[in-house]
């Protein structure tokens, strides 16, 4: 491909061939119209006049002015009609990510406060929300969505890539908002059916509940068959500590017999749509699950850094229309 070099920049054609076209004027000027015409047959008085006229010299022709005017206007129109091209700045295309719905049990067990956080301790929900807002910002590129479920399962956000609000809605949830039981199979029908309307082909939805199923009208496992025929690839976490504990002088004591989450169904779950489980007794062991997670489903990498070409014959084509414009006007001389 031809091109021009400016002090700054090149610019392309997209049709150099088009070039040629700029000596055609010249070539009819010097050769066609210069030729010798026959000896006419007739003379009359205006005889030369009419010769000039059929030559193509009139007065209007071989001005001084005229001719370089729309040769050089004939000729920005043949660059105009080369397209002429200048690379523009380099922009990254779009990551196309994956579609992530967050399911967060708020049953009443996750007020158990059995985690510690900054070396205080904490409620379960507490310390799981500082590990998922940790995980939001790893997620740059996929569409994030986030339900929360306890007597029935309910859709905070969209699945959307404006991961401040999704971390806005996830800090507003409260223990309480949509009751006090587990309708883990509920949860994952609605995160299913609303991973189904999406175009991409990573549907993925991360599980996270302390307990077993004791409410809504789905059964977990018939959910998870649901989630496998729509291709969504479930990973459970089992979250929670080994039960609750007595605060005694400052000095906090396990009364045992706590640990009520269902590990074995969650498991299944998981594996029959391509998943994994995972357990968390505490905050540290929740933060590497949600990093192995983010392993696994790795975020899309930016692609290749493109430059658009933008098109410039704009600028020989108004200058040329321009130089007619001005052949136009100016006086025409008579020979």
């Amino acid at each position: 491909m031809m091109q021009w070099w400016s002090a700054a920049t090149s610019v392309d054609f997209a049709w150099p061939w088009l070039l040629i076209a700029a000596v055609l004027p010249w070539l009819w000027y010097h050769i066609i119209a210069g030729a010798t015409p026959q000896q006419a047959a007739l003379h009359v008085p205006w005889q030369k006049r009419l010769q000039q006229v059929a030559q193509g010299r009139s007065g209007f022709v071989r001005s001084r002015k005229f001719p370089w005017l729309l040769w050089l206007a004939w000729c920005l129109l043949c660059v105009a009609a080369a397209r002429p091209q200048q690379l523009g700045a380099p922009i990254a295309p779009p990551r196309a990510g994956r579609e992530l719905m967050l399911a967060l049990d708020l049953s009443a067990s996750m007020a158990e406060e059995d985690m510690q956080l900054g070396g205080q301790p904490v409620g379960r929900l507490t310390a799981a929300k500082a590990v998922l807002a940790d995980f939001l910002q790893r997620r740059t590129g996929d569409k994030i969505g986030l339900l929360v479920f306890a007597d029935r399962a309910f859709a905070l956000t969209p699945l959307t890539l404006d991961h401040q609000s999704v971390r806005l809605q996830l800090h507003d949830a409260v223990l309480g908002l949509v009751g006090r039981a587990t309708a883990l199979g509920d949860a994952i029908a609605l995160a299913t059916k609303r991973l189904q309307g999406q175009g991409a082909k990573q549907k993925v939805l991360i599980v996270l509940t302390d307990g077993v199923n004791t409410a809504g009208v789905v059964e977990p496992e018939k959910a998870a068959q649901i989630a496998k025929d729509a291709g969504v690839r479930i990973y459970t976490v089992a979250f929670g500590g080994d039960g609750s504990a007595l605060s005694v002088f400052g000095f906090r004591l396990p009364l045992g017999g706590g640990d009520d989450v269902d590990e074995a169904g969650l498991k299944r779950i998981a594996e029959m749509t391509g998943g994994q489980s995972f357990r968390a007794r505490d905050t540290e062991s929740l933060a590497k699950i949600y990093e192995e997670i983010n392993r696994l489903e790795p975020v899309a990498q930016q692609g290749q850094m493109i430059r658009p070409k933008i098109e410039r014959y704009p600028v020989p084509l108004g200058l040329a229309l321009g130089l007619m414009l001005l052949a136009l006007l100016l006086p025409r001389r008579n020979v």
